[in-house]
């Protein structure tokens, strides 16, 4: 299919867009519960509670989307918690033959646990090297910083993984939504990827807002 090919395509060429940041700060405190992300300010400390400390939104599935892919995060900022620690998480599930789209993280490395499911999983390296393999439950990935990544579901049955990261909220891009239906121009879309003006017009409406993947 052309978007399989297109995809493939453009998520080496992304390479060139990976950013280098510093991971997250050591924290200076034992915890920070964020209480205003403009200032940083954290919750009184006396009025931390064991609460403050749990997160309860990966217990089940969210809305699949188009490509059969629900996702749920848990950064900071859904659960202020994580605050000046370091890490997050994030729930995967797949439908079958879902489809997580080429992405990458630009401030965290991933570990990604398969729960249950069979998935083909991978990432491409600055030197346009794929590493991939199918994973199954169980078996672990991880995902350098700031790689291009991505998973399909090629089991018969529906798919979960849980991914960690070492950054309380480590960034999120997904390819095709980036350059399709951004404002890019169409003249240079279709010389950067060999498509006619017809298939370009076709991904500018399928990833358009509010089409976009989230």
């Amino acid at each position: 299919m052309a978007l399989e090919r297109l995809i493939v395509f453009f998520s080496l060429l992304f390479h060139g867009y990976i950013c280098t940041l510093a991971s997250d700060p050591d924290p200076l405190r034992d915890f920070c519960i964020l209480i205003n992300s403009s200032d940083s300010s954290c919750k009184n400390a006396s009025e931390v509670t064991a609460e403050n400390f749990v997160f309860s939104g990966l217990k089940s599935h969210g809305k699949f989307d188009e490509m059969g892919l629900s996702s749920i995060p848990a950064n900071v900022n859904v659960f202020p918690g994580l605050n000046t620690l370091g890490m997050s998480m994030v729930r995967a599930d797949f439908e079958v033959d879902g489809v997580n789209v080429p992405h990458f993280h630009p401030i965290a490395t991933e570990v990604a646990y398969v729960v249950e499911g069979k998935l083909y999983s991978g990432f491409v390296d600055s030197q346009n090297r794929l590493f991939a393999k199918v994973i199954e439950k169980g078996e672990v990935m991880v995902f350098p910083r700031g790689l291009v990544h991505f998973q399909m579901n090629v089991g018969d049955k529906p798919a979960t993984i849980i991914g960690s990261f070492n950054s309380q909220n480590p960034g999120l891009i997904r390819i095709p939504a980036t350059v399709f239906g951004s404002g890019i121009k169409d003249q240079l879309l279709e010389k950067a990827f060999g498509l006619t003006a017809k298939e370009i017009a076709k991904f500018n409406k399928r990833f358009s807002p509010p089409h976009h993947l989230t």
